[in-house]
């Protein structure tokens, strides 16, 4: 029993010591707790909503302060007119626009039916319902108040529109994320096992003597990936379009332009990867599970950013396809062109460069030792 007593203390030796051990034990447990549990939850909040006020009456007023003194939604500004509503859709930042129709208080206060209209951007259904009957509750709860007050019936009748995905089809929510994870994850994997598997064969070496910078040998290991890899993202295009029915209400060329932009970041990604990873199992494990969860969680893929802690905003801004999720969104359901894409074009191009420039620098060190 004392050896075995003994033999129980050096492992629980090894263990301490072992600071990646201690990681898996309590470091990522904790993390995935934190992460599950403020992002898989059904907090609803921070909806931008803009308003068409018509009317611009005392009960308008009463309608919007209940509203946005909820908690659940955030005022995005006035619309003048109609055609202004599209415009607002297209930012991206308003999620919904309520319509109060020309003399919505007389119409209250004479007892006859009055009309807001909720238009809703359905590119999310889940986010659309749920405004939807957010916003008709607090209309219903107005309504009983008015009727508690006074004995003519008044009648508050909401109508509502979905805008961009007016059948609120899931598959408009969930194939763009799923073609940004599946882009995202094969590129990566792709690339970061090409370094990694030359290392183990001893290939590499060959490279390093060779009279090639690190920049060209960085570049020359993604091109070849970068066409396989846009054919692989036309298939999937494709499978999105006619399988699924996604529409592509934009321009194709910029599309195309995105799509290649995204996958060369992917690789680049991969790229980096490869020369931090020492071996194909720890490359494959950076890019498929390191890479899938945050994905998965953070992107706005399934869960809405908006309703995340800040930091976790934060941490959801460094990753790439949250980017391009919303690029994908624009161009494909709501037919925006560069104009409101340029942003996240400039992020992801950045993020593109800043990835070779580590993976060449890394490498530009390997070949230094």
């Amino acid at each position: 029993m004392s050896r075995f007593i003994s033999l129980v203390r050096k492992e629980f030796n090894h263990i301490f010591r072992d600071r990646r051990t201690l990681l898996i034990l309590f470091g990522i447990p904790i993390m995935q707790i934190l992460i599950f549990g403020y992002v898989v939850n059904s907090d609803f909040k921070n909806i931008g909503i803009a308003v068409l006020d018509q009317s611009v009456d005392a009960h308008t007023q009463k309608i919007l302060n209940k509203i946005f003194s909820s908690g659940y939604f955030n005022f995005s500004g006035n619309i003048q007119n109609a055609q202004g509503i599209s415009d607002q859709f297209k930012t991206g930042k308003v999620k919904a626009v309520l319509v109060f129709e020309s003399e919505f208080g007389k119409k209250l206060d004479n007892g006859q039916l009055a009309n807001i209209q909720i238009i809703t951007d359905a590119s999310d259904p889940n986010v659309a319902n749920t405004t939807v009957g957010y916003v008709s509750g607090i209309i219903r709860s107005y309504q009983g108040e008015l009727a508690g007050q006074t004995v003519v019936q008044l009648i508050v009748e909401p109508q509502y529109r979905m805008v961009f995905n007016e059948n609120l089809i899931s598959a408009y929510m969930f194939v763009p994320g799923t073609m940004a994870l599946i882009l995202m994850l094969i590129s990566a994997l792709l690339t970061s096992i090409s370094v990694t598997r030359e290392k183990e064969l001893g290939t590499l070496e060959v490279i390093l003597v060779s009279p090639l910078r690190p920049a060209q040998i960085i570049i020359g290991k993604v091109a070849p990936y970068v066409l396989l890899a846009f054919i692989n993202g036309l298939v999937i295009l494709l499978l999105g379009y006619f399988i699924f029915n996604l529409p592509i209400s934009g321009s194709l060329v910029l599309l195309l332009a995105e799509l290649l932009l995204y996958i060369t970041l992917s690789l680049s990604l991969g790229i980096l990867i490869s020369t931090i990873a020492k071996s194909q199992q720890i490359a494959m494990f950076m890019s498929l599970f390191v890479l899938m969860l945050p994905t998965v969680l953070l992107s706005g893929f399934i869960f809405p950013i908006e309703n995340m802690p800040l930091i976790l905003q934060w941490i959801s801004a460094i990753l790439p396809p949250r980017w391009f999720i919303i690029i994908l969104k624009d161009i494909m359901l709501k037919g925006n062109g560069l104009a409101y894409v340029w942003n996240e074009t400039l992020i992801l191009l950045g993020m593109t460069l800043i990835f070779l420039f580590a993976a060449i620098r890394k490498f530009s060190i390997r070949l230094q030792v």
